[in-house]
């Protein structure tokens, strides 16, 4: 392959940094990036001032870092943009979702007595889509049909093709003509509010069956949970979620004799089919009503078994760092005078987005924001929450590590040990960019060891 001038750019870049004198300091601010595709640079200085005497004790400035500038992590959860970031957001995760299972991290280990449901919901049908079929092991025909109809576009709905697992067709309709893209953008618009009043239903069906009222039930019960929205290849989002059963004020106390995994349950079977959501209507298009799908998953986790709490956090946590990507769509968001065709993007992928931004200029779903979020397939809302008592926060794990890393910082003498009631600190920062010149990328790759993204121009 011909060497392209994009390629003799990277290579000369890379030359460069290697013979600069600064090149070791470099390399170090690297491997304190944690190997960040896309790190932040910061500009700027931190002062250590005595509060009695007003002396200047110590300053760090960026002055005399590589660039002038001082590389952080751009700590993004989405594995497509940087994976090293994502790895340890996956991690964080883990470890939250495993401490509302076992106990650790603030939460009693007690907490493994108290009922705990893996419930997943999904969306219901668009249209008929090409699927990976299996029965015991077997990979059985995705759409067979012996007479199977044919649909006003021509086509005949049947498939009797067996997909392999990274086969593209999979998610993709039958008959694009025939799908219902609408639906399926109002569908993931409308799934946080879905969520919503699924959880306020639970909690009004496991009041039903305590004998209380709903306002009397956080005095007995507390509903913790933790979920992840996953989206499937078709397109629509689906839930996996933990519900835990506590007492009184969270985890610390256990739920009163009658809240049992059978009472929850039932809970969960009867808000699945009672709750519902409407999309507005516009145009000439009626009000729409929109629940769950019929496929829904309640199983019991278990400390031994096929659903382990380390099965359940590792899944939960797999899905936090993923979003639409395997739906063939874009990791950012599509300004409406993008042109669509000069991304590599499947042709469902495309009608989803298109059917987003032609909804999103309806003004009677302009609420929705449908045209903002069409990279999301019109999802909009946060992948990865939690209810307050059911674990730790990222945020307490986030410092844990930055309060280890100083100590550790101190104790190798990187930083200085100062009384922090007698130490003034003032710090003064601006974002000077982000990310690697060409040149550098190859650097990244060898001294972190991970993929090297494509450089730009490199193919003849």
């Amino acid at each position: 392959m011909p060497t392209t001038h994009a390629t003799a750019h990277a290579k000369a870049g890379m030359i460069a940094r290697l013979n600069h004198p600064d090149y070791d300091r470099w390399a170090a601010q690297v491997r304190n990036t944690g190997g960040c595709r896309q790190p932040i640079h910061l500009r700027g200085k931190v002062d250590h001032y005595d509060r009695a005497t007003g002396q200047l004790l110590h300053r760090y400035t960026t002055k005399h870092e590589p660039d002038g500038i001082l590389r952080v992590p751009c700590k993004t959860r989405r594995a497509s943009r940087c994976p090293a970031c994502a790895e340890t957001y996956r991690a964080d995760t883990y470890h939250l979702i495993r401490a509302g299972l076992v106990g650790g991290k603030g939460v009693p280990d007690t907490v493994t007595t108290h009922p705990t449901l893996f419930v997943t919901l999904t969306a219901p049908s668009f249209g008929a889509v090409h699927a990976r079929q299996e029965k015991n092991s077997k990979v059985r025909p995705c759409h067979a049909r012996r007479n199977a109809a044919t649909c006003p576009h021509g086509r005949v709905m049947s498939c009797t093709a067996r997909h392999s697992k990274d086969d593209p067709r999979l998610g993709e309709p039958l008959c694009p003509d025939c799908y219902d893209y609408t639906g399926s953008v109002l569908f993931n618009a409308l799934a946080p509010l879905l969520w919503k009043r699924f959880a306020d239903s639970v909690r009004r069906h496991l009041a039903k069956l305590g004998g209380l009222l709903l306002k009397e039930l956080r005095h007995h019960l507390t509903l913790s949970f933790a979920k992840v929205a996953e989206y499937q290849r078709r397109g629509v989002v689906h839930f996996h979620a933990i519900i835990r059963l506590d007492g009184h004020g969270g985890p610390d106390a256990p739920p009163p004799p009658w809240a049992t995994a059978d009472a929850l349950t039932q809970a969960i079977q009867h808000a699945a089919k009672a709750v519902s959501a409407k999309a507005p209507a516009y145009a000439d298009q009626p009000e729409r009503v929109l629940r769950w799908g019929d496929q829904l998953d309640i199983r019991p986790i278990t400390l031994n078994g096929d659903l382990t709490d380390q099965a359940v956090a590792g899944y939960i946590a797999k899905y936090a760092t993923k979003a639409a990507e395997c739906v063939g769509t874009l990791d950012r968001r599509i300004n409406p005078l993008d042109n669509l065709d000069a991304y590599n993007l499947r042709d469902h992928a495309r009608r989803l987005i298109t059917t987003c931004q032609r909804l999103g200029a309806e003004p009677d779903l302009a609420e929705l924001r449908l045209a903002n979020w069409a990279h999301m397939l019109g999802f909009r809302g946060h992948f990865s929450t939690r209810s307050r008592h059911y674990s730790t926060t990222l945020g307490d794990i986030r410092t844990d590590r930055e309060t280890h890393a100083r100590d550790n910082d101190i104790t190798t003498g990187r930083l200085p040990l100062f009384d922090e009631d007698t130490v003034l600190v003032i710090s003064e920062w601006k974002y000077a960019g982000k990310g690697y010149a060409v040149g550098d990328q190859l650097l990244v790759a060898a001294i972190t060891g991970t993929s090297l993204p494509e450089i730009p121009g490199s193919r003849p």
